[in-house]
């Protein structure tokens, strides 16, 4: 079965509470934008994975979008978990798995499951990369190398 939203499709709208404040996708028009499905708040490679991110913030920085993970967790977990390990990326609560169903990030067996799409300027997909057993994340080094390829945006 295809994963939905496919590459060329538009990504869904959604809003969801975040420990940066609320984000709603259709604000962010005219940004390239990374949504981070992960599985859980201080788990063993959810942890590893945003560490990275913030081990080298500044090679973060330079990717030049939006990045926002998001997970079933609430936003006091979500808080806890950014103030714990001083993480740089902001994180959303998508309590009801309704934004990870959506972007076919969720299984009713598995629960959130990590994926990395990468949305463009005009709100479609460019990129998806779902991961099979979650043992493992993009890199900042990875998610340059899919931005980078991105054509440049209509000016």
């Amino acid at each position: 079965m295809a994963k939905t939203p496919q590459v060329a499709e538009q990504a869904p709208d959604f809003e969801l509470p975040g420990t940066d404040g609320p984000f709603r996708l259709s604000e962010h028009h005219g940004e390239r934008v990374v949504l981070l499905f992960y599985p859980g708040d201080n788990t063993m490679v959810c942890t590893k994975q945003f560490c990275s991110y913030r081990d080298r913030a500044e090679d973060f920085t330079a990717l030049d979008a939006t990045v926002v993970g998001i997970s079933s967790q609430d936003l006091a977990s979500h808080e806890g978990f950014v103030a714990k390990h001083s993480l740089n990326v902001p994180l959303l609560a998508d309590v009801e798995k309704k934004v990870a169903a959506a972007y076919n990030a969720y299984s009713p067996r598995l629960g959130v499951k990590r994926a990395v799409i990468v949305i463009d300027e005009q709100g479609v997909v460019r990129h998806r990369h779902d991961h099979l057993l979650g043992l493992d994340y993009q890199s900042v080094d990875e998610l340059k190398s899919v931005l980078d390829a991105l054509p440049a945006a209509a000016q």
